[in-house]
């Protein structure tokens, strides 16, 4: 079989057929196993502060008010909160990056983990100083909140001390 015919087939594998094919061959030659590990690795720590910030500021900033109206008031099961609904929406938006925080943790990658943590808490001071979003009204108490929230789930990780610091200078609003 030609190359280019190998590669077409192979790319009309469904995710989880090749998904098996990746395993298989992970499983069955250990070089490739450390060059997709080493790949993998740069994969994951391909990632800023000042990106993460941007992107939890921006999936904050997108929440509308629209959809606000349309998941709160009467339904047939109801009535929901547009208060309620507004926090549940703002938390929707930050499970991600949280998740991808802990999930760095667990990798054993406690620095990834920290930039997660530095970059959510500056994305949701971010948020809190220049949101200009009518949906904003609707979360003014959320960001300070979360943050504590957030912090409180790296710490579960077990920094040190001297990481914490930075990370409580830095959710203080402290130059640094």
């Amino acid at each position: 079989m030609k190359h280019a015919d190998m590669i077409k087939f192979i790319k009309s594998l469904s995710t989880d057929e090749a998904s098996q094919v990746f395993r298989d061959m992970l499983n069955n030659d250990p070089i490739l196993l450390k060059q997709a590990y080493e790949t993998a690795l740069k994969i994951v720590k391909d990632v800023d502060v000042d990106g993460i910030m941007n992107d939890v500021f921006c999936s904050l900033e997108s929440l509308d008010i629209d959809d606000l109206s349309s998941r709160s008031g009467r339904t047939r099961y109801g009535y929901t909160d547009p208060s309620d609904a507004s926090w549940e929406m703002f938390e929707e938006e930050l499970d991600p990056y949280i998740d991808e925080m802990k999930k760095n943790q667990e990798r054993g990658l406690p620095g990834i983990a920290k930039i997660y943590c530095i970059g959510i808490v500056k994305g949701l001071l971010l948020y809190d100083n220049e949101s200009r979003s009518d949906f904003y009204d609707w979360v003014q108490d959320a960001p300070g909140e979360y943050i504590a929230r957030v912090i409180d789930e790296w710490k579960k990780g077990k920094p040190g001390n001297e990481d914490i610091a930075e990370v409580m200078s830095i959710a203080r609003g402290e130059p640094s």
